[in-house]
């Protein structure tokens, strides 16, 4: 019983650590216009790839994860 209440305090601080990154993405204003977004807009069309947001976010998340592994 002591497993399921640790993996319910894992995912309890997972989904507050998750609502506190979409709580504070809008307040960056350079996240979603870096080098490498794509945005194309046409009469009735919109696509929109992040890739240098994709790679940021990548980068960052293996050097918090690399840190914890060691």
């Amino acid at each position: 019983m002591s497993d399921l209440g640790r993996y319910l305090m894992i995912i309890g601080l997972a989904l507050v650590a998750v609502g506190t990154i979409i709580w504070l993405i809008p307040k960056v204003p350079w996240l979603g216009k870096l080098p490498l977004d794509f945005h194309f807009k046409r009469e009735n069309f919109t696509f929109y790839f992040p890739l240098g947001t994709c790679i940021l976010i990548s980068i960052i998340l293996t050097l918090i994860l690399a840190l914890f592994r060691k």
